[in-house]
């Protein structure tokens, strides 16, 4: 496999771990606002900018999540048919 490949699979790899740390942040929030509703209590960051440090978390997080999406388009134009097939295969 070719160093670009590799990178393509490390990308992919980097990505995955993404979505996982994504979807763990919006359940973390889900929690945290449940808790915060029953303790009859409100975000007091979420209160004075509109956004809670959560809500910025799981931005942030999707954002990383495109870039990876668009470094692994751009690596996977520049490689061999081989590499293509050992990546999906």
């Amino acid at each position: 496999m070719s160093e670009r490949a590799d990178h393509v699979s490390q990308t992919v790899a980097a990505r995955a771990r993404a979505q996982k740390l994504l979807d763990e942040l919006i359940d973390a929030r889900a929690a945290s606002e449940s808790r915060l509703a029953d303790l009859n209590r409100t975000d007091i960051l979420k209160r004075v900018t509109g956004r809670s440090a959560m809500d910025t978390a799981i931005e942030s997080t999707r954002r990383m999540i495109e870039t990876f999406g668009r470094v692994e388009d751009e690596l996977r134009g520049a490689l061999t048919d081989e590499d293509r097939d050992l990546i999906d295969g």
